[in-house]
C-alpha cells in the first residue's frame, strides 16, 4: 500500500474515532429527556433510513463495490448475526451497563476492545501480531490508561450490585469487537454501505419491540424534545451511527482488523477533549501525553508497518 493511502487511512481512523467519542457526551444530553433504549433506537433508525437510498442508488448504478443480484441465505444470516450479536450489545448493553457499574470499572473494561478485536481477528481471520504491532499495542495501552480517567482506588469488581453492569459493559465491548472482525468477511462481497445497512435492519427489528415494551412513552414525548436534545440526536444519527461507521468499514476493507481496532484507543482521549469543551470537565497534562502516545502508536501500525515502504525510504 502506498504511503499516501496509509496516511489517509490513519487520518480517517482519527476522524471516525473522534465521532465515536462524541457518543458519550451526546448520549448524556439526550438522556435528559428519554431513556437509554429510546436514545439508542431513534438515532440508529434515522441512520438506517438515510442509508437505504444510498444503497438503492449504488446498486442501480452498478458500482463494482456493490453486490449484484439476490443476497444468499447464508449472508442474510450473517447480517442478522453481526446486527444482533454485534451492534445491539455494543449500543444497548453498554448504555444499560454504565448505569449499573462504577465509572472506573467501565473505563477499565472499555480498554479491552482492541485486545478482544485482536484475539477475534487471530481466530476468525488468521491475522497475526508482529513485533511492531506489539510495540504499538503497548504504547497505545499506556496512553489509553492515562486518558481513561480511571480512579484505581475506586475499582470494585467484587460487589454483587456492580456485577450485572460490569457484565453488560464487557458483553457490549465484545459485541463491538465481533462486529468489526466479522464485518471484514462480508466486506469481500459487499460494499461498506451495504454491510452497515443490512446489519442495521436486524438492529432496528430487534430494538423496536424492546423500545415499545420498555420505554413506550418515548414516542409520545417526541414533540417535547428541546432543540439541544434534537441536535444531539442528529449528531448521534449522522456522525456516530452513519458517517463514522461508513468510514471505519471503508478503511477496514483494505486494512487488517487488528490495525483498525487499535485505533479505538483514541476514543478515551477524544472523549476527554469533547467533555472538556462541551461539559467543562478537567483535562490534565498526563491525559494529553496519553493521547499523544495513542496517536503515535496508531501511526506506527497504520503507516509504518509496511516493510517495503520503510526500506524504500530508508
Amino acid at each position: 500500500m502506498k504511503r499516501h493511502s496509509r496516511v489517509a487511512d490513519w487520518g480517517l481512523l482519527i476522524l471516525c474515532n473522534l465521532m465515536w467519542a462524541s457518543q458519550y457526551v451526546m448520549a448524556r444530553i439526550v438522556q435528559e429527556q428519554m431513556g437509554p433504549v429510546f436514545a439508542t433506537f431513534l438515532p440508529i433508525t434515522i441512520a438506517t433510513l438515510l442509508l437505504i437510498p444510498i444503497v438503492i442508488y449504488g446498486r442501480r448504478k452498478g458500482s463494482g463495490d456493490y453486490h449484484q443480484g439476490d443476497i444468499p441465505r447464508r449472508d442474510v444470516m450473517a447480517f442478522i448475526v453481526i446486527g444482533v450479536c454485534g451492534q445491539i450489545p455494543a449500543q444497548l448493553f453498554i448504555t444499560w451497563g454504565v448505569g449499573w457499574a462504577l465509572a472506573s470499572n467501565a473505563a477499565l473494561i472499555a480498554l479491552t476492545l482492541p485486545i478482544l478485536t485482536a484475539l477475534m481477528a487471530y481466530f476468525m481471520l488468521g491475522e497475526r501480531m508482529t513485533r511492531l504491532r506489539w510495540i504499538s499495542f503497548a504504547l497505545a495501552l499506556v496512553g489509553a490508561v492515562e486518558c481513561s480517567g480511571i480512579q484505581w482506588g475506586e475499582l470494585n469488581f467484587g460487589k454483587s450490585k456492580f456485577v450485572l453492569g460490569n457484565v453488560l459493559i464487557f458483553l457490549g465491548i465484545a459485541g463491538s469487537a465481533f462486529y468489526n472482525v466479522y464485518s471484514k468477511k462480508l466486506l469481500v462481497r459487499y460494499s461498506s454501505v451495504e454491510v452497515q445497512l443490512y446489519s442495521y435492519y436486524a438492529v432496528v427489528a430487534c430494538i423496536l419491540p424492546i423500545t415499545l415494551v420498555a420505554e413506550p412513552g418515548g414516542f409520545a414525548n417526541l414533540p417535547h424534545f428541546t432543540m439541544t436534545v434534537w441536535a444531539a440526536l442528529l449528531v448521534l444519527a449522522l456522525f456516530v451511527y452513519l458517517l463514522s461507521m461508513l468510514i471505519f468499514l471503508h478503511v477496514l476493507s483494505r486494512m487488517d482488523a487488528i490495525q483498525a481496532g487499535l485505533s479505538n484507543y483514541m476514543i478515551p482521549f477524544f472523549g476527554l477533549i469533547l467533555a472538556s469543551i462541551l461539559l467543562h470537565e478537567r483535562l490534565t497534562g498526563f491525559m494529553v501525553i496519553g493521547g499523544v502516545l495513542v496517536l503515535v502508536s496508531t501511526l506506527l501500525m497504520t503507516v509504518f508497518e509496511n516493510r517495503q515502504w520503510l526500506q524504500s525510504v530508508g
